[in-house]
C-alpha cells in the first residue's frame, strides 16, 4: 500500500478511529520517550485530582481563570514603571 492509499484509508476512518491512529503513530516516534517526564507528569495529574476530589483546592470555571489572567496582565502592564534602576 502506497503512502497515498494509506493516507485515504486513514482520512476515510471515524474521528475516533483517526484519534487512535495519531495517538498510536505520535507515541511511536517517541518510543524512547522521557519515562521520568511522563512519570512526574502523571503524579502531577493524580496530585491535581486528588486535591479536585477532596476540595482542598477551588475549582475555577475556564472563563473565569482567563478572565482573572488577563485582568491581571492589563494591572501589570498599567502599573507605573520603576525608573529608579533597581
Amino acid at each position: 500500500m502506497s503512502s497515498d492509499e494509506l493516507r485515504a484509508a486513514a482520512l476515510a476512518l471515524s474521528v475516533e478511529d483517526r484519534a487512535s491512529l495519531v495517538h498510536d503513530l505520535i507515541r511511536s516516534l517517541d518510543e524512547n520517550g522521557d519515562t521520568d517526564l511522563e512519570s512526574a507528569w502523571l503524579q502531577e495529574v493524580t496530585r491535581r485530582a486528588h486535591q479536585a476530589a477532596d476540595g482542598s483546592v477551588d475549582i475555577v470555571d475556564l472563563d473565569v481563570a482567563r478572565s482573572r489572567i488577563a485582568q491581571r496582565l492589563r494591572d501589570r502592564r498599567d502599573a507605573p514603571k520603576d525608573t529608579s534602576g533597581r
